[in-house]
């Protein structure tokens, strides 16, 4: 047998027999890191130009890589590539069709790397990538809410804390403070994209090469913003997969969040909001139901990413330097995590636009709970009233509504007066729900006019 038949070509040199076929599936990486084919190519072709221009490859030997690893690239894209377990991974099922493709030249390319740094890179290659798309569902989605905060910013509705009826607030002051949940997020993404966007590639197996490389070209051509500084930290480093789960894992907390009080908004027992249909199912046995399915299942994917989190956590928290076999299991908790963000921005990006206030019944449930008790309350400190004492007289006025079945607005003077004598006629003006929410007219607050400022600071942040 030649020494392709009975051993991987990649490292078979030292071994005198093949590796047992359930070893190889089980050590096999290729059925799910093959989506970081279009990376590796990328890499690839970069690192030719490099070794052309440090003398290692002829010009003629790059551009019969270049042109090889091009034809492979529209191979895999049109679905015509055979992908084999036996050579393991995405890199070297690449490596392999290429020497297949032009001959011996192929097998110049992997001078002066090693897939240690070769998957270190196709990662950060993907996941920059991938960064740019997610950050670009999250605009989408933030566009969406700034559009419904700026139509909705004077339809009113109940604010709570404890899920209890606590003061009057506006639909879009609501949304919006979705949308500085959202910022956060943005940060958090672009901020982990610099530290994704550093390249590895020269840090060869863990101790770098002996070639004339010139990692400073390398850098230039792949677009990263700087070299590993380190090579045994350059290949066995995976903080930026981490960081980029917990932010993912922040990010789903959010949308969970979101999804919780969309769930609740489309209750009969709220109905604030209608969904549309089409991010709706329906029940197999009760021919009423309208379930809201897409909230309830973006809250439901929030614990797989927080679980690869901790996974990714755990995978890397007793390795020793340098590169180990057990960093083949970064990469599906790390696609899933991306997978499943990208996926959740996008169909609640989708479904934002689409929500429709149900103002009224918004409005009704506002003037329930005695929801402007803090506005009368404020109302007696700026009649000389220490604020203690005018809680406890607003308490009084809010048991007496409770056994009289009257709002505070609906109350007369002579009612209110039963509690202060400083309480006047124009407190009616306070008392009212418009009044309260135009009341907190300071950056930040609930009046409409604060609403569209918002609004307005939104898409400047995002460039609109």
């Amino acid at each position: 047998m030649s020494q392709d038949q009975t051993t991987n070509q990649s490292w078979g040199g030292r071994f005198s027999e093949p590796v047992d076929a359930f070893v190889a599936r089980f050590t096999a990486s290729v059925d799910f890191d093959k989506r970081l084919y279009k990376h590796d190519i990328q890499g690839s072709i970069a690192h030719a130009t490099m070794l052309a221009k440090v003398g290692v490859l002829s010009e003629a030997e790059r551009d019969s890589i270049i042109e090889g690893l091009e034809a492979i690239r529209a191979e895999i894209e049109a679905g015509q590539f055979d992908w084999r377990v036996d050579l393991e991974d995405v890199h070297m099922n690449i490596e392999a069709r290429l020497t297949e493709r032009i001959g011996i030249t192929g097998k110049k390319l992997h001078t002066g790397r090693s897939r240690n740094d070769q998957v270190a890179t196709d990662i950060r290659l993907w996941l920059r990538e991938e960064i740019d798309i997610i950050v670009g569902e999250l605009e989408r989605l933030q566009r969406g809410l700034l559009d419904q905060a700026e139509q909705h910013a004077e339809v009113i509705m109940p604010g709570f804390t404890h899920l209890q009826t606590a003061q009057p607030v506006t639909f879009g002051h609501h949304l919006l403070a979705w949308f500085e949940m959202l910022c956060r997020d943005r940060e958090r993404l672009l901020d982990c994209r610099k530290r994704v966007n550093r390249m590895p590639l020269g840090s060869a197996a863990l101790a770098g090469t002996t070639y004339p490389i010139d990692r400073a070209l390398t850098c230039e051509l792949l677009g990263f913003e700087a070299i590993s500084g380190n090579s045994l930290d350059g290949v066995s480093d995976r903080d930026f997969a981490i960081e980029f789960c917990a932010a993912a894992a922040l990010a789903m907390m959010h949308l969970s969040r979101f999804s919780e009080e969309l769930v609740l908004w489309t209750s009969a027992q709220f109905n604030f909001i209608e969904l549309p249909d089409r991010f709706c199912t329906g029940s197999s046995i009760m021919p009423q139901k309208k379930n809201p399915d897409v909230p309830e299942l973006v809250r439901g994917k929030s614990g797989r990413v927080y679980g690869h989190l901790m996974g990714l956590l755990t995978l890397m928290k007793s390795q020793p330097l340098a590169y180990n076999k057990d960093n083949q299991e970064d990469k599906e908790p790390l696609f899933d995590a991306v997978d499943t963000l990208r996926d959740s921005l996008r169909a609640f990006a989708d479904m934002i636009p689409a929500i429709h206030p149900k103002v009224e019944v918004m409005r009704e449930a506002a003037l329930r709970g005695f929801s402007t008790a803090t506005d009368l309350a404020d109302y007696l400190v700026r009649k000389g009233i220490p604020f203690r004492d005018c809680h406890e007289i607003v308490g009084h006025a809010v048991k007496y509504g409770v056994d009289s079945g009257k709002d505070l607005a609906e109350m007369s003077l002579d009612e209110l007066r039963r509690f202060s004598d400083q309480i006047e006629q124009d407190v009616f003006e306070v008392l009212t729900l418009e009044g309260s929410v135009n009341a907190r007219d300071h950056i930040g607050g609930t009046a409409p006019a604060q609403v569209r400022a918002a609004v307005q600071r939104g898409r400047e942040l995002l460039g609109r």
